[in-house]
């Protein structure tokens, strides 16, 4: 099933500034979660409007994201990093390689609060905005490394974490090559793709034999106001 969601132009969508945090931004997120089967708390929703504000302050010193539309950054980082949110565990670890400005791992967190969360990021700058995020929201349970997970010199332990996500940092075979061993057994690889992810999926099949996964479940879906398909893959490790 191709997940699309309905939108209504709006002549100043690419203007939103941050006094409409309160109105049209929060209540279409709220309406594009609720068409993924995400239903936002108040407090949810409180502490996602203070991240995209603090973002918000943060890019105008620095990039962070690359994108200058308050829209774009709510469908295409904010609402893009929720969409996996219903198929992951509610306790365990997750690692999240190449966290950048903190997508989809604090959005996540945000949302399972009872699951423990590493971030790797390996640039000083955005590291330094994950550690502001995580102390203005309270969050508790994340650790943020200043590291590449290829090169994290011991700070990645194998077999340790329960769901490994990561949001287009690396072509899927060398994605499955760096997360796979920091899996244990049952637990979730969630890969980020593009409209080619069949493609790369059928590319990967004896890299995915020799890690012991399985492809468990894919998630086709579009974002709002576009025409592309994306997808969520959630590979899964086997037992022995």
């Amino acid at each position: 099933m191709l997940w699309t969601l309905p939108t209504k132009p709006s002549a100043s969508s690419a203007k939103w500034s941050l006094s409409d945090l309160e109105s049209e931004v929060l209540e279409n997120l709220r309406r594009w979660a609720a068409d993924f089967a995400i239903a936002l708390s108040a407090d949810q929703t409180a502490q996602l409007k203070s991240y995209v504000s603090e973002l918000w302050a943060w890019q105008g010193k620095i990039n962070l994201t690359g994108l200058r539309s308050m829209d774009r950054i709510f469908r295409e980082l904010l609402l893009d990093s929720l969409i996996p949110l219903p198929h992951l565990p509610a306790t365990g670890r997750l690692l999240d390689m190449g966290s950048g400005a903190g997508f989809p791992a604090i959005p996540l967190k945000i949302c399972l609060p009872r699951v423990t969360f590493h971030l790797l990021e390996p640039i000083g700058k955005k590291t330094a905005f994950l550690g502001q995020v995580i102390r203005l929201l309270g969050l508790r349970d994340v650790q943020v490394t200043k590291a590449r997970i290829e090169r994290s010199g011991g700070r990645i332990l194998p077999g340790d974490y329960d769901v490994v996500t990561t949001r287009a940092a690396a072509p899927l075979p060398q994605l499955i090559e760096w997360c796979a061993p920091c899996l244990r057994e049952e637990g979730l690889l969630v890969s980020f793709q593009g409209s080619s992810w069949q493609a790369h999926v059928e590319r990967c099949s004896e890299i995915m034999a020799r890690h012991h996964l399985v492809l468990s479940r894919s998630l086709p879906y579009r974002l709002p106001g576009t025409n592309r398909e994306r997808a969520i893959l959630f590979i899964k490790k086997k037992e022995g």
